[in-house]
């Protein structure tokens, strides 16, 4: 399906632009060792990661996707999570193939880019100056900038907002439900990436208005 040529592009982090899996797989595997709880297979981490920390790390506790750890114990996981984060949250991380040249095909067309993730945005700078994303980000709103995160339209008509964009000129790339939900609820249109972290599941299932398999594939779409 084309896409109608935006004014503001906002995109996604974990699963979109970077593969942040082996740094978070770490981290949260550091974080269980220290509480004496049993390391989380990585295909696991992966199908927990995109709704923030809180919901990672609930899950890795209860190595369950929808369970909800003990109040002391998950308080206790998440200042040690945060810690060992901190200290290598991108210590392998890397763009995917084809993220640059989206992006610079992005800003060739003069668009507003932004970046809309659910990770807490404390990491997000940092992550994105490392990989030499952060130039190219007019502005960045993370899991915690706002009262409420992705699906919740908010960041994203906040970022319309800024930058006075109508949402119906707008797009959000992302490679989750949560961001099709997101998108819908803003008025955006909404591209997804099939090689993301939609918890296991089928994007294309969400009904995206288009799915690419790379954001080198992006000039493909717009009309």
């Amino acid at each position: 399906m084309p896409i109608k040529t935006p004014e503001l592009v906002l995109l996604d982090l974990d699963g979109t632009l970077v593969d942040s899996i082996p740094d978070l797989a770490n981290a949260v595997n550091k974080t269980l060792l220290e509480l004496s709880i049993d390391e989380r297979e990585l295909d696991s981490i992966r199908n927990w990661v995109g709704n923030g920390v809180d919901k990672l790390l609930h899950r890795a506790l209860t190595n369950d996707i929808n369970g909800e750890a003990e109040a002391t114990l998950f308080d206790d996981a998440f200042e040690k999570f945060m810690t060992i984060y901190n200290e290598n949250m991108c210590a392998t991380s890397t763009c995917y193939p084809g993220v640059r040249e989206g992006i610079d095909f992005l800003k060739e067309k003069n668009m507003t880019l932004g970046c809309v993730t659910n990770k807490n945005e404390q990491f997000v700078g940092p992550i994105l100056e490392k990989l030499g994303l952060m130039n190219e980000m007019s502005i960045i709103i993370g899991g915690d900038t706002l009262p409420k995160k992705k699906p919740h339209p908010l960041p994203l008509l906040h970022a319309a907002s800024t930058f006075s964009m109508d949402p119906a000129q707008s797009l959000m790339i992302g490679d989750s439900e949560s961001d099709v939900k997101a998108a819908r609820a803003a008025g955006f249109q909404i591209v997804c990436v099939s090689y993301g972290y939609n918890h296991g599941n089928d994007i294309h299932d969400t009904n995206p208005d288009a799915v690419v398999d790379s954001l080198a594939d992006l000039p493909e779409l717009f009309h």
